[in-house]
């Protein structure tokens, strides 16, 4: 394997990540919608269609290394955005009972190894050719 190759690992990982999440914000959209917060203006669908084609245009963009830096520091952003969502998930999961509460839990804080690797994906991404 190519040394160098190791270096991008966290992109890939993120990528596939986001191509799965991306995906299934398509294959089963309900779920996606119960999440989003009430407060947001506009329909929940609206919501989770856009997050899922960021989750795989910034996916597809990982997997190739001349877009991997922009697309990491885009992967960071957009597990931010997605916070209040997880928020959302942790609190309406969290009466139905104690599986559900774990998973509720484990989704928010899911988020800051999501973080973390994009930072370092966006560390150990080639620097753009000028």
């Amino acid at each position: 394997m190519d040394p160098g190759a190791a270096d991008q690992t966290p992109a890939l990982r993120l990528a596939a990540v986001l191509l799965t999440g991306g995906t299934l914000h398509f294959a089963v959209p309900r779920f996606f919608d119960g999440i989003i917060p009430a407060q947001l203006p506009g329909p929940a669908r609206t919501y989770t269609r856009v997050s899922g084609i960021a989750a795989l245009g910034i996916g597809a963009g990982l997997s190739v290394s001349r877009t991997r830096r922009t697309s990491a520091a885009l992967a960071c952003g957009f597990f931010v955005a997605v916070l209040p969502a997880k928020v959302q998930l942790a609190v309406d999961w969290w009466p139905k009972g104690r599986v559900a509460a774990t998973i509720g839990i484990a989704q928010l804080f899911w988020q800051i190894p999501l973080i973390t690797e994009s930072i370092r994906a966006h560390r150990r991404a080639p620097a753009p050719h000028r």
